[in-house]
């Protein structure tokens, strides 16, 4: 089980007006250090059509004390080394970074996948140099799996990443 998430960060559906968040997340240099660079404008208008029409749990980060975005958490099913597995990814502002936040949230949607009770697995696949995001995977119980190379779908690069996985049943 998830260990218990902050009280002052709460995850709520992904809306029409969360378009800005999304262009301080994806469009910010330092945010998209680890998968490639910025995403253009286009690519973040696309991901934000994507995120309001998928049926995958695709959620708003909120601080509980200013009402205010301060990132997005999700997780979708994916097939992975032949089963069918949900990944799981995360992005916060660079304000809120080193303050648990993005754990905090990452706790919450892995209660969201459990309560699901389809698939035993999730994995997260963070670039083997992102610190904070491999932090998250250790500090919430993700076994490390090994490193691998995945491509990046927006563009023609590909990430050497940790394949963190997680047990919703343990």
């Amino acid at each position: 089980m998830a260990p218990s998430a902050r009280a002052d960060v709460r995850i709520e559906p992904w809306g029409e007006g969360d378009l800005p968040l999304l262009h301080g997340l994806m469009g910010d240099p330092a945010m998209m250090e680890h998968l490639g660079g910025p995403d253009t404008v286009e690519q973040i208008e696309a991901r934000h059509a994507r995120y309001l029409a998928s049926g995958d749990p695709v959620m708003r980060v909120v601080d509980v004390a200013s009402g205010a975005g301060i990132g997005w958490v999700g997780y979708w099913e994916r097939e992975w080394q032949g089963a069918h597995v949900f990944e799981t990814g995360w992005s916060v502002l660079p304000a809120h970074w080193g303050r648990g936040v993005a754990r905090a949230a990452t706790a919450q949607v892995l209660d969201l996948a459990r309560a699901e009770r389809r698939l035993r697995w999730v994995h997260a696949y963070p670039g083997v140099d992102n610190a904070g995001s491999n932090g998250v995977c250790r500090s919430l119980g993700f076994e490390l799996r090994g490193a691998v190379d995945l491509p990046l779908t927006a563009t023609d690069l590909t990430l050497r990443c940790h394949d963190w996985r997680y047990d919703l049943q343990a």
